[in-house]
């Protein structure tokens, strides 16, 4: 990720379920100076700025929401003056999700941006009032979250990076970079029902390439490091790390194999850039600017239920091939050619 993409992270207002008082002080000081948003005419009118609240179950801000933050600029919108940002995270808890997107309706934010299922859907479940801009969402219609991609319905529309159906391809590119490879594990929060529809599509994935998918849902984070540490490089070839990070299993997984030795492959490159092999995906920046378009719209009088949900363009492939040399891997020179990046 670029330097001036880390940088922004402290003009963000970040809290998470322990820090709550202070993300209220923050958030009234800056509202304080500039005042509260009312009104449904265009940014250029606006006298006051545009409260957005941005819920995931990450540790902080994401990539995508650097993505949403970059592409309000990019529209000409002034942060502080036109609009503000309140990130809630809620550092990998599921649970906490319904209580941090109430607390985002009760502190009266004009807009709700989420990032995957859960925070979506638990936003869903806050408001039918406020407008809701998901990302990086595997299949909303399926989740309940739309009517259709063309009409939403509702007061939520949003971006998807398909994930489901760049599953199979993931499964394929981690068997080109890893020949050998036969068994690979897949640990997932067996409360997320994405990541349970997305391991039966690893399952018929895997059966179609003659492959084992070693299954390991599990329930709380000691239960996701109790199987990691019993997990063994001669029991699998490689862990497909999924892009939820429910329960720290991408943290858990990241640090496990980097102390074995195994391949890892990702759905986004965010984990390549911390140790991960390889990942196939959506780019979540990206993701985020679309996202920002949405939001522009919603601004300038458009209702969620009639703004047609956008599919992600951006599929990219990125090699860590300084993983790739310290696991003894050799990549065939026709996939290297094939990778968008490179880490070197």
């Amino acid at each position: 990720m670029p330097k001036q993409r880390h940088e922004i992270r402290s003009s963000f207002i970040s809290f998470s379920c322990r820090h709550r008082r202070q993300w209220h002080i923050a958030f009234v000081v800056l509202l304080l100076s500039s005042g509260l948003f009312t009104g449904g005419v265009g940014a250029e009118e606006r006298a006051q700025p545009i409260k957005i609240g941005v819920l995931t179950e990450s540790w902080g801000p994401t990539p995508n929401t650097v993505g949403l933050r970059d592409g309000l600029l990019e529209l000409g919108y002034r942060e502080n003056e036109q609009f503000v940002l309140g990130v809630r995270f809620t550092q990998g808890d599921l649970t906490a999700l319904p209580a941090a997107a109430r607390e985002l309706v009760q502190y009266g934010v004009d807009i709700i941006v989420t990032s995957e299922d859960s925070p979506a859907k638990a936003a869903q479940m806050a408001t039918t009032r406020i407008p809701i801009v998901f990302s990086v969402l595997g299949d909303p219609v399926g989740l309940g979250l739309i009517q259709s991609f063309a009409r939403p319905g509702g007061n939520i529309t949003g971006v998807t990076g398909l994930y489901l159906e760049l599953s199979p391809k993931r499964l394929e590119v981690f068997h080109e970079i890893v020949p050998d490879l036969k068994r690979v594990l897949f640990l997932y929060d067996a409360a997320d029902a994405a990541a349970v529809a997305e391991a039966k599509v690893y399952r018929d994935a895997a059966h179609r390439l003659g492959m084992v998918l070693v299954e390991k849902p599990v329930r709380t984070e000691a239960e996701a490091q109790a199987t990691l540490a019993q997990t063994s490089k001669g029991e699998v070839d490689g862990i497909l790390v999924p892009n939820r990070i429910s329960l720290n299993i991408p943290g858990f997984i990241l640090e496990m194999s980097s102390q074995r030795a195994i391949p890892t492959m990702c759905e986004v490159s965010f984990f390549v850039e911390r140790g991960a092999l390889a990942s196939y995906g959506p780019e979540l920046h990206e993701m985020g600017r679309q996202a920002a378009r949405l939001v522009d719209k919603i601004v300038k009088g458009a209702k969620p239920a009639e703004i047609p949900v956008e599919v992600s363009p951006k599929v990219e492939f990125v090699i860590n091939l300084k993983v790739a040399q310290a696991l003894g891997l050799t990549i065939a020179p026709e996939v290297l050619y094939r990778a968008d990046r490179i880490i070197r």
